[in-house]
């Protein structure tokens, strides 16, 4: 059971997919990955949303036709509603959200601006974790802070954040940059989450069977192994040690 829990395939909803034919090319290459569950996270709150409301009937939606595309095309892939939100000081006022949590309520995938970690994120990460809901900040390796301090990731994990690499960054696809901090992250064993963050059916496609090669190349095989449980676990609303 392999399990995709970052990506933007729903069609036509964000800066993923644009159409119904892109995300079928792409549930195709997923499924040829062996991947089975496709957790699809829409960009919630972000500003480039700016003007585009996004509800959960809306997601709902999308999310049957496409299941029914897939069911057409024969392919063994199950669809799951996520979102991955934007950090704003409201996160708190979010958790009830079944739209903007994964695993019944235990998970929130946190993006941020890529230039910038607002002071105040730390306060709000923490009440967040309080409150129940364990924070997964998504492609880490790709903020220019991290990239220029590793030691964040580390003082993220010491709040009990949960930390998620981007497949692309891993393969070099997503710049030198992010590719050093996400070995170095690897390397560290400071991640706990492998998504693909895929967005289209070119260079941002489904490639998380080639990551977890490379995770294995990096440490050892029974990593990349906990990786694969460890999406499994937030998938059940389950615990990550």
């Amino acid at each position: 059971m392999l399990i995709d829990l970052h990506n933007h395939v729903l069609p036509g909803i964000d800066d993923g997919s644009p159409s119904m034919s892109v995300s079928m090319n792409m549930i195709r290459t997923a499924s040829d990955q062996g991947i089975t569950d496709i957790v699809n996270t829409v960009h919630f709150q972000h500003p480039k949303m700016d003007m585009i409301p996004i509800t959960m009937d809306d997601i709902t939606l999308r999310i049957e036709e496409l299941q029914k595309e897939i069911a057409s095309a024969g392919l063994n892939v199950k669809l799951h509603m996520g979102a991955e939100v934007f950090f704003l000081p409201n996160l708190l006022e979010l958790k009830e959200n079944a739209l903007c949590t994964l695993g019944n309520g235990r998970y929130m995938l946190i993006e941020f601006q890529m230039h910038n970690l607002p002071d105040i994120q730390r306060e709000i990460l923490f009440d967040l974790k309080m409150a129940g809901v364990t924070p997964i900040i998504a492609h880490p390796e790709r903020y220019e802070p991290v990239q220029e301090d590793i030691h964040l990731v580390h003082q993220w994990i010491q709040a009990g954040c949960l930390m998620q690499i981007d497949a692309g960054s891993l393969n070099g696809t997503l710049g030198k940059s992010a590719e050093k901090s996400a070995i170095q992250i690897i390397q560290n064993r400071m991640c706990h989450l492998i998504g693909s963050d895929a967005h289209n059916d070119g260079r941002r496609n489904f490639c998380l069977k080639e990551a977890l090669e490379h995770v294995s190349a990096l440490t050892d095989k029974s990593f990349s192994d906990l990786l694969i449980q460890n999406a499994q676990k937030v998938l059940k609303g389950e615990d990550i040690e």
